[in-house]
């Protein structure tokens, strides 16, 4: 019986998503549990894996858009025909020449960027040829199926071949969504899983390995396809400075006492596996300081300004492919301790490529940190429809003055961005004020 290739409802806010890649070609053999396809959402990346074993069709074509639950292909038994009414798998002629599909090559390192169908990829590779060697006869120079299999009837002293055929490498979607915010290389890590398949364990302990090698930079003269997330956050931090007076002010907050308070839950919350950043101790004092300054927990709508009755701190974490900003729901309540758990598990399921589109989805409020990268003071762009952002710098030595004695203290640079339209500088700054109060103090945290 056919089984359905779906596209999965990724969170309750989906309503489209995008067939980035096909992983497996077109009447392919695939076993479950083997990534068929990469879903693009304006927000995440997610591999989906087969349901079964047996023979993949695709009934899109690379780039359709479709709603949830929408059909993308079918998995079918040896012999076994489409459903009624499936439709028919797009020809390669049908399918447009675009900057993306321009950017794609053979699957092979070094090989020279070409156009050429699904198909005759797939057949290069199966024949060990370059495609780059072979001359297109489709629109716009698109290498065909005709065009390969005239090359492997050709002699071979005509089109050289590849040494040795390239092979998918067997990995979880986790594995894989790791590998790309680690820079890992998984065709260098023997897999431990069943069959061999890699691991999540099996990424990071080729992380910590001292021998592994830096991810490969962009080619001089590239031209890099601009994927859904990184098209959407220039899309969104472009509109936010268009349609907002973004305003930032800066203040520096002595941290001598938050940096005590650190290392001490350190130790004490060692044995429960938590790490307390001075991030935590930042999203902490700003869910507080919120409560104070309700203004800065709002969004902007055409009925007015919308305060909002709870606090939901986003987090900004970078990977490879761009920004995300996972949330810390219900911040306003939660204990410090809760807050560095939660923080925690949401960098890692970013970096992991594992975040659902609920979990960056509702934020009323941003905080982005630079000051691990050694940025002092920057000027964060408001993440709509949040009226205000907060930058965290980076902790420095600096002096104070105890009567006429110069004093060595630590030092951390926030930078509050606010949208003018809800916010004057004077509020901006008062609650600027209490996030350094409460940071200065920071025993006060913990109540």
């Amino acid at each position: 019986m056919p089984v359905e290739v779906l596209v999965p409802k990724l969170g309750m806010t989906m309503t489209e998503g995008t067939v980035a890649e096909w992983h497996r070609p077109d009447g392919a053999e695939v076993r479950k549990g083997d990534r068929i396809y990469r879903l693009e959402t304006e927000k995440i990346e997610f591999e989906v894996e087969a349901e079964a074993d047996g023979v993949l069709r695709h009934l899109v074509a690379k780039g359709a858009k479709l709603p949830p639950g929408a059909v993308a292909g079918y998995i079918l038994a040896p012999g076994e025909a489409l459903p009624a009414g499936a439709g028919a798998t797009p020809t390669p002629a049908e399918a447009p020449v675009t900057a993306a599909s321009v950017a794609l090559t053979g699957g092979v390192p070094g090989e020279a960027r070409v156009v050429a169908s699904p198909i005759a990829r797939r057949l290069a590779r199966e024949a060990r040829l370059v495609l780059a060697s072979i001359s297109g006869t489709g629109p716009g120079g698109r290498i065909t199926e005709a065009d390969v299999r005239r090359s492997m009837a050709a002699p071979s002293a005509q089109v050289p071949a590849l040494q040795p055929a390239t092979t998918e490498v067997l990995a979880s979607p986790l594995a894989r969504g790791l590998a790309r915010a680690l820079g890992v290389d998984l065709e260098r890590i023997q897999g431990t899983g069943p069959g061999g398949r890699i691991t999540k364990e099996d990424v990071e302990a080729a992380a910590a390995s001292p021998a592994r090698p830096a991810p490969s930079a962009a080619a001089p003269g590239e031209v890099i396809p601009l994927r859904a997330m990184r098209r959407t956050i220039a899309q969104r931090m472009h509109a936010s400075l268009q349609e907002m007076a973004q305003l930032t002010m800066a203040m520096e907050v002595g941290m001598n006492e938050a940096i005590r308070l650190r290392n001490g839950l350190i130790e004490e919350w060692a044995a429960e596996g938590i790490r307390p950043s001075f991030t935590d101790l930042v999203i902490k004092a700003v869910a507080k300081a919120l409560g104070q300054h309700p203004l800065l927990n709002a969004s902007l709508t055409p009925e007015g300004i919308v305060i909002h009755p709870a606090v939901h701190v986003g987090m900004a974490v970078a990977l490879d492919d761009g920004l995300v900003v996972p949330v810390i729901r219900n911040a306003g309540v939660l204990p410090l301790k809760e807050i560095a758990r939660e923080t925690s598990r949401l960098a890692g399921a970013a970096r992991s490529g594992s975040l659902s589109i609920d979990e960056m989805s509702g934020g009323t409020f941003s905080v982005t940190a630079l000051g691990m990268a050694g940025i002092g003071f920057f000027t964060p762009i408001i993440n709509p429809p949040n009226v205000a952002i907060l930058g965290v710098g980076r902790i420095h030595d600096a002096v104070a003055w105890e009567a006429d004695r110069p004093v060595r203290v630590q030092r951390m640079t926030l930078s509050l961005t606010i949208d003018h339209r809800v916010v004057d500088g004077a509020p901006g700054a008062a609650f600027l004020g209490t996030v350094r109060d409460l940071l200065e103090a920071p025993y006060r945290l913990l109540v």
